[in-house]
């Protein structure tokens, strides 16, 4: 009997070497995710003063006035540090056992991460008794959007954190590594700056809903997996019934949808939060539901793991 000719050569190194990344990948993710949320000092270190400083020197610079008031403004002020990081990405593959990549990558994923722990940040609202410092924290949890102490807009602010804080640099780091973890974390920061010309600005913040757009579209994808798979379904179809827009809009939608259904469940059940505003009881229904989300997204990692050592 003949046997099945290997695809190329090489294949099943290339495969291991494949499944060996996508292990190491998830225990960084894993490894981020514990210190974010157990060694609360250690977001200390998710300073991006530097990027600020490197934004004030490229405007200064009058040789570069042109490109960095125009479209390739974006090349320069984002591309050259993810570029850098490439480099160095690259350098370190392969050098003893890949410990050092690893430990790079962690790094990176770690410092894109947040910057602050969100489920600290939620859980610090639901604690307080004090309402101009709720509302204080209430709105950092989505800097881009007018947060207020009520259902709807905090389980938006909820999802929107999270996309910005975890699901936007977890995605872009499994895809490209510490060069999109960084990059999108970048992306997400230079989107903000008042400063930046007009026409750069838009090449950002255009770039930043690219990037976004997938990683809400498997948020979603997730929250129909851990909440009232119709509901969800629903609400994403009514926000897509006028054609496929760049926004990530339709996952708020989802993420309320499956709030009110969580709240009516649990009203249905006799259970009820004696002493907490619907706000709060919305708040922390939400987070709980993000929680989830990253339970699946990390499910189907370990299983990709799983599937690469089995064949």
């Amino acid at each position: 009997m003949a046997q099945a000719a290997t695809p190329y050569p090489g294949y099943h190194s290339a495969r291991h070497d494949h499944t060996k990344t996508m292990s190491a990948t998830l225990i960084a993710v894993v490894i981020a995710l514990v210190l974010g949320h157990m060694v609360q000092p250690l977001a200390a270190v998710r300073q991006f003063q530097w990027f600020e400083h490197w934004l004030h020197w490229l405007r200064r610079k009058d040789r570069l006035r042109d490109a960095w008031q125009g479209p390739w403004g974006a090349a320069l002020s984002i591309g050259v540090p993810v570029g850098l990081l490439g480099v160095l990405s690259a350098l370190l593959a392969d050098r003893f056992y890949g410990l050092p990549l690893f430990v790079f990558s962690l790094a990176s994923l770690f410092y894109a991460w947040g910057p602050r722990d969100l489920d600290q940040d939620v859980d610090q609202v639901l604690h307080t008794d004090d309402l101009d410092a709720a509302t204080t924290l209430v709105a950092q949890l989505n800097p881009d959007a007018q947060v207020v102490v009520e259902p709807a807009s905090l389980v938006s602010a909820v999802f929107a954190g999270a996309l910005q804080r975890w699901f936007g640099v977890l995605l872009w780091f499994l895809l490209l590594g510490p060069m999109g973890a960084i990059g999108y974390r970048l992306t997400t920061l230079a989107s903000r700056n008042a400063q930046l010309p007009e026409r750069h600005r838009e090449v950002v913040q255009r770039t930043r809903m690219i990037l976004e757009w997938p990683a809400a579209q498997l948020m979603t994808l997730a929250l129909a997996l851990v909440a009232n798979f119709d509901n969800v379904l629903a609400a994403w179809r009514d926000w897509q019934r006028d054609g496929w827009r760049l926004n990530i809009d339709f996952l708020y939608a989802a993420a309320r949808a499956s709030v009110n259904c969580e709240l009516a469940s649990e009203a249905a059940d006799g259970v009820e939060a004696i002493g907490e505003s619907p706000a709060l009881v919305a708040l922390r229904d939400a987070m709980s539901l993000v929680w989830r989300i990253v339970l699946v997204w990390l499910a189907v990692l370990a299983l990709f793991v799983l599937a690469g050592w089995a064949n």
